[in-house]
């Protein structure tokens, strides 16, 4: 039996916290995942769960610069009953500032036959680059 949207969120929660979900095994194998607000240096759109498995296994390093102490959830559901919205939140502890930190996105997601077929990725660029320790990387990406 294929998973409901909800059902594949909660697999997406369950990945953001570390619980031993692999993101790119959510996709169908031609999935898309977008970054709508990609910062200078991230791709915009991986295509295929190779591509995603690939970007996100050599970008894994970066879940060593915090600590997730709780993911929070909410779906909303759409008059496209593939579509869900689902804004997820993560707090913790940040080692690249030393201190505690809140960080939500919001998923656009498609889901058909229990796959990932679409992934709209909405982070904010400012919020990624202060939770790793980047925001003088951005600022010198966006003055050049």
């Amino acid at each position: 039996m294929s998973r409901s949207p909800r059902e594949v969120v909660d697999q997406v929660r369950r990945m953001v916290a570390g619980e031993g979900v692999t993101f790119a095994d959510l996709f169908a194998a031609d999935g898309v995942l977008r970054y709508p607000f990609a910062p200078p240096g991230m791709p915009r759109e991986l295509h295929g769960q190779d591509e995603i498995r690939a970007y996100h296994g050599a970008a894994s390093g970066r879940r060593a610069m915090f600590e997730i102490e709780d993911v929070d959830v909410v779906v909303r559901e759409t008059d496209d009953p593939e579509v869900v919205v689902a804004e997820i939140e993560h707090h913790g502890h940040s080692h690249a500032t030393g201190g505690p930190y809140r960080f939500r996105a919001l998923g656009v997601i498609r889901v058909r036959d229990g796959e990932i077929v679409e992934y709209d990725d909405y982070m904010d660029p400012i919020a990624t680059a202060a939770l790793l320790g980047r925001t003088p990387d951005l600022v010198a990406a966006l003055a050049s």
